[in-house]
């Protein structure tokens, strides 16, 4: 049996070194590679008291493109964005607006945004209130939803990436967020 570094090659390797041996052209002046014959291996015949179960054929699984990754802004574009020499090309406030509304109202924007062409954009979360506000009433709620949001498989294939905004453009309490390139008419 063939080694490999010291170890012995399996069957399945051995059978997947003939299959791309017998593709594979030649350098000029050389002779191809012979491949070995692949033994012949025993059929086994089910015993005929023991009917293996029918089985049904493997359903394709649909080969589902892993998400995309999100990334913050690079180094260079924060400091261009800081010093005044790079600027946002629209804003949406979300201030004021349920969950729902916000989602709805973040998903539109950017869709516009991105078959416009647009490239960097600033989302207003607001920062939230500070202290104790009783029973069921939540703050910062937008705040800590629209980064989740914005790595679901809705808004996924739009956004790059996204940053908290510098101070001038609203701190903690904004995001910028960078567009993919729009591709082909979209619905």
């Amino acid at each position: 049996m063939p080694r490999r570094r010291g170890k012995l090659l399996s069957e399945a390797e051995i059978a997947l070194w003939r299959q791309v041996a017998r593709t594979v052209t030649p350098l000029a002046g050389r002779k191809p590679v012979e491949a070995e014959p692949e033994p012949e291996l025993p059929v086994l015949q089910p015993e005929p008291s023991r009917q293996a179960p029918v089985m049904a054929a493997p359903k394709a699984i649909a080969a589902k493109s892993a998400p995309l990754p999100l990334a913050p802004l690079e180094r260079r574009l924060r400091t261009q964005l800081r010093r005044g020499q790079q600027g946002v090309e629209a804003a949406i406030d979300l201030h004021g607006m349920r969950q729902d509304e916000a989602h709805a109202a973040l998903r539109g924007f950017l869709r516009v945004q991105q078959m416009r062409g647009a490239k960097l954009v600033l989302v207003v979360t607001g920062k939230g209130g500070v202290g104790d506000f009783g029973f069921g009433s939540e703050r910062g709620v937008l705040r800590r939803n629209v980064p989740h949001w914005l790595s679901l498989a809705d808004l996924r294939p739009l956004v790059l990436g996204f940053d908290e905004a510098e101070q001038r453009h609203g701190g903690s309490g904004a995001l910028y967020i960078r567009l993919r390139r729009a591709r082909g008419p979209q619905p």
